[in-house]
């Protein structure tokens, strides 16, 4: 049953070795910042745990894998500071995510947009349906996706990430993003996808953790200037939430 909780919701169990981490948000899985700080504590904490070798993130429901980050808090920015805190908990997120000492495979059962697909692409091995169109749509609202470019940009390459962000009302289909490199296996439908699943993840977690470790450091070698890099990617996006042209597109949706 998908959350109401307008705080969203992060549960995680453990067992043989795979923790299982799911998140929810009434509003297509999108985060609020609360949950973002929650999900960046929770890999935090799981990374240090020796007793998981391999995460599994997924989000709740059948529908929409993520919404990205919230839209109410995005139109309520009114500084600087608060436009850098917001746009901050997906840079916490994604470098929580890379220097995690394990695995994380992804579970992508639905659509996905903006802040959504820097979290998959920041999944070291990603599940999706044939559902799980993707799109970056920052730029019709004035903003752009800067803070999650670096990980989508890494999957996918420049010239994807162009086609993807420079085309932003235009949905891109599972299939290409497997194409490109996003996605690693695409299914029909969520039970075909849930069975290999979790067969894979089972067998992954038997292997010698410490070959794991390696592997995941070695798979994001070269991003050690993330920490830096995206919170001035960050500022910069917070700068742009502030400026006239976007304050006035974003008006078009105020309710």
């Amino acid at each position: 049953m998908p959350t109401d909780r307008i705080q969203g919701s992060l549960y995680t169990s453990i067992q043989n070795k795979v923790a299982t981490v799911e998140f929810g948000h009434p509003a297509s899985n999108s985060f609020v910042s609360t949950l973002l700080q929650r999900l960046t504590d929770e890999l935090n904490s799981l990374s240090k745990n020796e007793n998981v070798s391999v995460i599994l993130l997924k989000s709740e429901g059948e529908r929409a894998f993520c919404a990205g980050a919230s839209f109410d808090e995005l139109v309520a920015i009114s500084n600087l500071e608060e436009g850098k805190a917001f746009f901050s908990g997906f840079a916490n997120v994604i470098n929580a995510m890379r220097n995690c000492k394990q695995p994380i495979i992804g579970r992508v059962q639905g659509k996905t947009v903006g802040g959504g697909v820097g979290l998959a692409a920041a999944c070291d091995y990603v599940y999706a349906t044939e559902a799980a169109s993707i799109k970056l749509s920052e730029i019709t609202i004035g903003i752009a996706p800067l803070v999650i470019a670096p990980a989508v940009e890494r999957k996918v390459g420049k010239a994807a990430l162009a086609e993807l962000s420079l085309s932003p009302a235009e949905w891109k289909s599972a299939y290409w993003a497997k194409e490109k490199g996003l996605f690693s296996k695409v299914f029909e439908n969520i039970s075909d996808m849930d069975k290999s699943l979790e067969i894979h993840v089972e067998k992954l977690a038997s292997y010698n953790p410490k070959a794991l470790r390696e592997m995941k450091r070695v798979l994001w070698e070269g991003t050690s200037h993330w920490d830096d890099l995206l919170m001035e990617r960050a500022a910069a996006s917070g700068r742009l939430a502030l400026s006239p042209e976007t304050k006035a597109a974003l008006d078009k949706f105020k309710k």
